[in-house]
């Protein structure tokens, strides 16, 4: 599932409340306990709202962890405070307050970074819906094409079109307005339960294609239309039960980390909605492996008798690569995130945001944009349009032929 990419906490104003309260009574129980001053002059301890400053020499700088309760802020930074000569502390020459330097608590690379990755997930979403809109039209305008298979894939078209059009809006008016977070409005957790909605359906409508393609390899004599009402059961309510499920438990929750923040935390049950995607994604996995055996026992046993085993591995292969985007199994690799700071992070983000944005894309040109049929359909209208044309211009050179066999040549046309 794609990360929200927001830098620092974003815990619930109480709980933020809640770490301050602790944060100044332990800062008063260190003052306590420091009963001696330092010799000469010096910055006496205090507490500024968020961190705790020490007692510091005059004309030295003290410098204290980045609050990990800020959103924005990276708590492996760290604040500074500047002690003066004559022993106060420093004041802002615009505001005359006392001032701690909480600016380097930005990482302002990381930031960049991370708009960066959130950019490369909205220009694949983006990329993504277009294809699948335009995929969506083609199989539509084409009724010849209609048949179980596409009508499994028009739904799975349709299930992506809308999740990458909700992780827009997501991206767009939430993960990157703050006040919004803070606000916590019904909007914005009804748009959270909607888009893991659509997100469940996504692996739900793979996980159809998958049985589905596996059902009709392994069993000859299945009714397709039948298959078909099933999956749509599955592929459409299921998730819309576990979705449920998953929106009442936390809509009633105690814990405030459930309920704060348009629910952009995971939360204590995310859980909820992660099982059956584990499942979706490991049946997927028996099922392409299920699907490759039984390709290859028929590749061998085919009526080519000259097709070598090394031939009948790329076929299979290929089919391979070909139902990989289609039945999500990259999905596999996501869930193994390095730690934070760790060499392969930025190529497991650039991975993640790549196979999860652009997975629409992928899946609209493998089996719409480059399938057969349908180049076929284009052909077929391409050549009856052009055929029409050169009957309509054949009909007009022949009645041009007969005005001019019968009236005569034109005034300024000269006769041969």
């Amino acid at each position: 599932m794609p990360a929200n990419a927001t830098a620092g906490s974003t815990l619930p104003d109480e709980e933020i409340h809640r770490i301050i309260m602790e944060r100044e009574q332990e800062c008063l129980q260190l003052e306590a306990m420091n009963s001696t001053p330092p010799p000469g002059p010096y910055c006496r301890l205090t507490f500024d709202g968020w961190s705790c400053w020490p007692n510091t020499p005059a004309g030295a700088t003290a410098y204290v962890p980045c609050p990990n309760f800020i959103t924005g802020f990276d708590a492996s930074l760290r604040a500074h405070k500047y002690c003066e000569l004559n022993g106060t502390w420093f004041r802002h020459p615009e505001s005359g307050q006392v001032w701690s330097n909480y600016t380097t608590c930005v990482n302002l690379k990381d930031l960049s970074w991370q708009q960066g990755i959130n950019g490369l997930y909205e220009a694949g979403y983006a990329i993504s819906l277009i294809a699948l809109l335009l995929s969506l039209g083609i199989l539509t305008y084409f009724r010849s094409l209609r048949c179980a298979r596409i009508t499994l894939h028009m739904n799975l078209f349709a299930s992506f079109a809308v999740n990458n059009a909700l992780w827009l809006v997501w991206y767009r008016c939430i993960v990157a307005n703050t006040d919004l977070l803070l606000n916590n409005g019904m909007t914005c957790r009804l748009l959270h339960i909607v888009l893991h909605y659509f997100l469940l359906t996504n692996y739900a409508w793979m996980l159809c294609e998958g049985f589905y393609l596996h059902t009709l390899l392994v069993s000859a004599f299945t009714s397709e239309q039948k298959l078909v009402k099933w999956l749509m059961i599955l592929g459409w309510p299921v998730p819309a039960i576990i979705v449920t499920i998953y929106a009442c438990l936390r809509a009633t929750s105690n814990d405030l980390t459930d309920t704060e923040q348009c629910w952009i935390n995971e939360g204590n049950y995310m859980n909820v909605l992660v099982y059956p995607v584990c499942v979706s994604t490991l049946l997927n996995v028996l099922f392409l492996f299920n699907i490759v055996r039984v390709l290859l026992m028929k590749l061998r046993a085919g009526p080519s008798i000259g097709t070598q085993p090394s031939r009948s591995m790329r076929q299979a292969f290929r089919a391979t690569l070909l139902l990989v985007p289609l039945l999500g199994l990259h999905y596999l690799v996501i869930p193994f995130r390095p730690p934070k700071n760790h060499p392969w992070e930025h190529f497991y983000e650039v991975l993640s945001a790549i196979t999860a944005s652009f997975q629409g894309l992928c899946v609209a040109i493998l089996f719409c944009f480059c399938n057969g049929e349908v180049i076929a359909q284009f052909k077929r209208k391409w050549e009856g349009s052009a055929f029409l044309r050169n009957r309509a211009n054949s009909c007009t050179a022949t009645t041009v032929s007969f005005i001019r066999s019968t009236a005569g040549p034109m005034s300024g046309e000269e006769t041969v």
